[in-house]
């Protein structure tokens, strides 16, 4: 472990549903597989709230935040494809090493957990330290709620120098994810239509992937009003307010001419996902995204599904090469196919507490923090 120590400010979060306070830490200069980034921004993930309020179990105190972007500042020997003063973005961490990490499908690593979501490096240590004492982090192996994170070799990104850092945080996780859904899970095509039920950050992100890869019509279920005017904005051809429709199925068949042939959910609503599997025509595929309770039971129509042969699977991360699809999504920005920066709204660090309300409460699509 190196004794190198480097200063930092981070938002700790001290107990489960405690706010996030900004304080001094340390933290440890790269190892040989790793790289020392200076963040610029990080977007703000649902997930975060999640492991924030104790819903996921994670140690505290711990630095959250799984978004982010800056500029190199160190690398490790073993680290090849980036350097100091390169921008990168940073993903979610995988072994490198299983067999579907070796079949490029690393949001599917067998030890996921381990790289990404136990607070600590796979070892068990920490980056992270507060006077001395181990401060848990670590998350996605990054932490980026913080002006230093340490990433690994395989989650950082590089990314071209003409684009602002400040919105490209999100192309790490939750933009990543929904689009991906669309391009790379479903494999959308010109033709196809898709039903997205929940308009936020991943659900309209989904709606842009599958836009810019030619598919439509899509239609968006999203009870937010503001939300819904953005999706229209942004290309869907119908949305429908479920408080204010009493047959959500019914009008979603008659305005699609019978069914669609995709569909994603993204609300983890068990209600939600039995409207939304039906709502897919032969053949066709419901994508689940959203997060249910763990004791949650989806009431479908199996034989319903038997007759018309449909499917439905829980996706990770878009099925996303994120050293792939990061910069896809990128040159899809730059042909202006992919809006994704309308999503998002900027928050200085200080203020990151009222960012991620923003996102609860449903103001703000994807906040992004600023350093």
């Amino acid at each position: 472990m190196s004794s190198q120590l480097h200063a930092a400010r981070a938002a700790v979060v001290r107990q489960a549903g405690g706010p996030f306070v900004i304080e001094d830490i340390q933290v440890e200069s790269p190892r040989e597989d790793e790289v020392l980034v200076r963040l610029v921004a990080s977007g703000i993930c649902h997930t975060d709230i999640v492991f924030r309020d104790g819903a996921m179990p994670i140690p505290m105190p711990i630095v959250l935040g799984h978004e982010g972007s800056g500029v190199v500042e160190a690398i490790g020997s073993r680290v090849t494809h980036v350097k100091p003063g390169d921008h990168v973005v940073l993903s979610m961490n995988s072994c490198g090493h299983c067999p579907n990490c070796e079949k490029k499908q690393p949001a599917y690593c067998f030890s996921m957990p381990q790289h990404n979501l136990i607070g600590t490096r796979p070892d068990g240590s920490s980056a992270l330290s507060q006077k001395g004492e181990p401060l848990f982090g670590a998350v996605f192996y990054q932490s980026s709620f913080s002006t230093l994170a340490i990433a690994h070799i395989n989650n950082t990104v590089k990314v071209d120098k003409d684009l602002p850092l400040e919105l490209l945080g999100p192309l790490g996780c939750g933009i990543q994810t929904g689009a991906g859904t669309a391009i790379n899970s479903l494999k959308v095509q010109p033709g196809d239509s898709l039903a997205i039920f929940g308009g936020g950050a991943v659900g309209l992100s989904a709606m842009l992937g599958a836009l810019a890869v030619g598919a439509g019509p899509v239609i968006v279920i999203e009870p937010n009003v503001e939300r819904a005017r953005l999706a229209i904005d942004l290309g869907a051809a119908h949305t429908i307010n479920p408080k204010e429709t009493q047959d959500v199925l019914a009008r979603l068949r008659e305005l699609s001419g019978g069914g669609v042939t995709h569909a994603i959910d993204t609300t983890g609503i068990p209600a939600v996902m039995a409207v939304a599997v039906e709502a897919v025509l032969p053949n066709g595929m419901l994508a689940l995204l959203g997060v249910p309770p763990a004791e949650a039971t989806v009431p479908a129509n199996m034989m319903s599904m038997l007759i018309r042969g449909v499917g439905v699977k829980y996706y990770v991360e878009g099925d996303s090469n994120p050293k792939e699809f990061i910069p896809r999504m990128i040159s899809l920005y730059k042909e202006g196919k992919f809006p994704f920066d309308r999503l998002i709204r900027k928050y200085p660090f200080a203020e990151i507490n009222e960012a991620a309300h923003s996102s609860e409460t449903g103001k703000t699509i994807k906040p992004v923090i600023v350093f």
